[in-house]
């Protein structure tokens, strides 16, 4: 049995559309986790996104009966942060047990502070969370974010890394860049000296 998500909110449970999360902070979680709360509360893309989790689970699997397995939310919540946040398993399970608004997000309340998750049970379930299903959310996203950008009539702005491609630079670079700046500066000396009728930096041309 898998639920996409407990209808059923729990004693001192947060709901999800009203975690608050500190906008000043500069880390990658409370922003993933502000636009997972963007996808709940938005019903259009809910839906859509909640079609998708459902693809998560295997063909014929009975999702009414059986032993309850982790809702296809949380695995959503999990899998995003250990690809964001390029987490191996023991992170993830480290931060799942730790992190309070990560622990609302996830749907524990108060009362569930000492519940931790098993190392197993998040390997198992957030391998659900494969790289096509998270292409078609991907999709869903990225076109939710376009709506929004166009009803405000901004602009998109995109942003990507540069590709380092071979050029003419010999190796190894530093010293050769040292050798070159004292050449020039023993010319400078020797023309300097000439100027001032000095000879001892008659050698210079030989040097350079």
């Amino acid at each position: 049995m898998r639920n996409i998500i407990e209808p059923q909110m729990k004693l001192g449970q947060v709901n999800i559309s009203e975690i608050e999360f500190d906008l000043s902070s500069r880390d990658e979680i409370p922003r993933l986790l502000m636009g997972l709360q963007y996808i709940y509360c938005t019903p259009e893309v809910r839906e859509e996104v909640f079609q998708i989790l459902g693809e998560m689970i295997p063909s014929g699997i009975d999702t009414k009966n059986g032993r309850p397995g982790m809702e296809m939310w949380k695995i959503l919540v999990l899998g995003t942060l250990r690809l964001n946040c390029n987490w191996d398993y023991d992170k993830l399970k480290e931060i799942a047990d730790h992190h309070d608004t990560l622990r609302q997000m996830l749907g524990h309340g108060d009362d569930e502070k000492d519940q931790r998750y098993a190392l197993q049970t998040i390997k198992d379930n957030v391998s659900l969370f494969t790289p096509p299903i998270l292409e078609k959310i991907s999709e869903v996203v990225v076109k939710a974010g376009h709506s929004l950008v166009r009803d405000k009539g901004e602009k998109i702005r995109g942003r990507c890394d540069s590709t380092v491609v071979e050029t003419n630079v010999h190796f190894p670079t530093d010293i050769n860049l040292l050798l070159d700046a004292m050449r020039r500066v023993i010319t400078m000396i020797a023309w300097l000296c000439g100027l001032a009728g000095l000879s001892i930096w008659r050698q210079s041309s030989l040097t350079t």
